[in-house]
């Protein structure tokens, strides 16, 4: 027999589904309402009729599909490289004092691409997952799991959007905005005709009518939330970031992943452009390290003539990070002197995951 608490934690995961189900129930009422009763048996001009569902069908797909990449994308966790050792486990837990821990910690971190700290200074621990937190990872309570690059925990996906689904998330919010104002936009002159008394007396016209409200409705609190998180990719920062500065060893840094609008957009979409507007995954990366403009480097993460972490070594020397080659389009981070049009060194894949930028002074 199941005990009572795992059974109570079992009902409130089905809680977290009504506002998907709210969502879902939605759409399909506003398909029913526009293709049914606006399309088939309002509109009487053929050509216009099929303008209308070519076009509304190719973004409904659209947005169902990045709405379903969004909320089933499952979020990635750090590599085993960030989890503790059985031994570094014991010995931590042994250690009552802070500093002693923090000197643990440090020691373990400065084999690994880790820059953020804790806005005191101290490494960033989970002790719930017991990991050393990659740049940008934060735990969250409602899926209980460290999130990489995590943005924030939706409940109309009931899913937290990090580094595996932003992009879809983006693309669910650009391509629901836009099948909002197509629906709005072709409703209105109906909709006109509703408060004209310029339509018959069916069913028809109330669909018509609720339709033109929910689909405009909608459309301004989308475009909204849509053009705050066009400004956090422009600006490279997620919504935890935007409210809280990541903290480096100098300091907080609101602007300390930011490499420039362009290359911050190619890092969430990619460099293939056939894949920007594709609900495919196509960021840059592995999710665990990042590039960097820091001012000053970190001191306690020795650095190389070339400024790389030398945890991640040259193209042909056995690396200890990341453990196994990640895909092309998952491994390129931009880099600084990396030159934009040169297609060569895309497919060299020669910026490094790892890599600190430094300003010119």
């Amino acid at each position: 027999m199941a005990p009572s608490g795992s059974r109570s934690v079992d009902c409130w995961r089905v809680l977290y589904w009504i506002p998907v189900l709210f969502i879902s129930l939605i759409v399909a009422w506003s398909y029913y309402a526009y293709v049914v009763q606006l399309c088939i048996e309002t509109i009487e001009n053929l050509g216009e009729k099929i303008v209308y569902l070519l076009v509304y069908h190719v973004l409904f797909i659209m947005f169902v599909w990045s709405y379903w990449q969004t909320i089933f994308t499952k979020p990635m966790n750090p590599l085993k490289e960030f989890h503790l050792s059985h031994s570094d486990k014991e010995l931590l837990e042994r250690e009552d004092r802070r500093e002693s821990q923090q000197e643990i910690l440090r020691r373990i971190a400065k084999d690994l691409p880790i820059y953020t700290r804790t806005m005191s200074g101290a490494i960033r621990y989970c002790d719930r997952c017991l990991l050393l937190k990659p740049d940008r990872c934060h735990h969250c309570s409602a899926c209980d799991m460290c999130i990489l690059k995590m943005d924030h925990h939706c409940p109309w996906v009931n899913n937290c959007v990090g580094f595996a689904n932003y992009k879809f998330f983006m693309l669910f919010l650009a391509y629901s905005l836009l099948y909002c104002l197509f629906v709005t936009a072709t409703d209105l002159q109906y909709f006109i005709q509703f408060w004209t008394n310029g339509l018959p007396d069916t069913q028809a016209k109330f669909h018509i009518m609720f339709l033109f409200f929910a689909a405009s409705t909608f459309s301004v609190s989308l475009a909204f939330l849509f053009a705050y998180h066009c400004w956090l990719v422009c600006k490279n920062r997620s919504t935890l970031e935007a409210f809280r500065a990541p903290a480096f060893q100098h300091g907080p840094d609101k602007n300390g992943f930011s490499l420039g609008t362009n290359k911050n957009f190619r890092q969430v979409f990619g460099d293939e452009k056939k894949y920007w507007l594709l609900p495919v995954f196509s960021s840059l990366g592995d999710g665990c390290s990042f590039p960097t403009c820091l001012v000053n480097a970190d001191p306690e993460q020795p650095s190389s003539p070339s400024g790389r972490n030398p945890s991640i070594k040259s193209a042909g020397e056995s690396h200890q990070f990341p453990p196994k080659p990640l895909r092309e389009s998952q491994s390129r981070l931009l880099n600084n002197g990396q030159s934009e049009g040169s297609e060569d060194r895309d497919k060299r894949g020669t910026s490094n995951p790892a890599l600190t930028i430094e300003k010119e002074t």
